[in-house]
């Protein structure tokens, strides 16, 4: 079964765009705290993981929207999708735009105070880089929903 590209979804942000992201608002993070070298990169590294990481909770949205973790199979099985054609791993029906951004602060709100009781420091680092995530997100979707808007007139 080859995947269908998602209707509505002309704006997409990929994981290269929320890596790039994430990987700014650590530097700037640990620039403006003034870290040491190593300090710095462990905290380019997690604001990273956390702001692509995030997405995976996408995979578990579309498997209880359609009872069935189709877009895990298909991943497992086209490994090069994941990084070179990620428009082509979920189906329009299963995975909403409203669906995508109600799962990140559902899983982003217990993380950010998981790890508050650990490090509050590095918890308003997540904090900061899962926000900058769910602008990215919404700014996209509000492009294409403004252009799918504009077809309709």
């Amino acid at each position: 079964m080859s995947p269908v590209r998602s209707a509505g979804q002309g704006f997409p942000i990929y994981s290269r765009d929320h890596f790039l992201l994430s990987v700014t608002v650590g530097l700037a993070a640990g620039l403006y705290a003034g870290l040491d070298l190593l300090t710095g990169l462990g905290w380019i590294v997690l604001a990273a993981v956390v702001g692509v990481g995030i997405d995976f909770d996408h995979f578990l949205v579309a498997w209880y929207n359609t009872g069935e973790p189709r877009a895990i199979r298909y991943c497992l099985r086209n490994p090069r999708a994941v990084l070179f054609d990620q428009r082509s791993i979920f189906q329009a029906y299963e995975l909403g735009k409203l669906d995508r951004l109600l799962s990140h602060l559902l899983v982003g709100g217990p993380l950010v105070a998981g790890l508050w009781l650990l490090d509050p420091t590095l918890a308003m680092l997540a904090a900061a880089t899962l926000y900058v995530h769910l602008v990215a997100d919404l700014v996209a979707d509000i492009r294409d929903v403004r252009s799918s808007d504009r077809a309709l007139r």
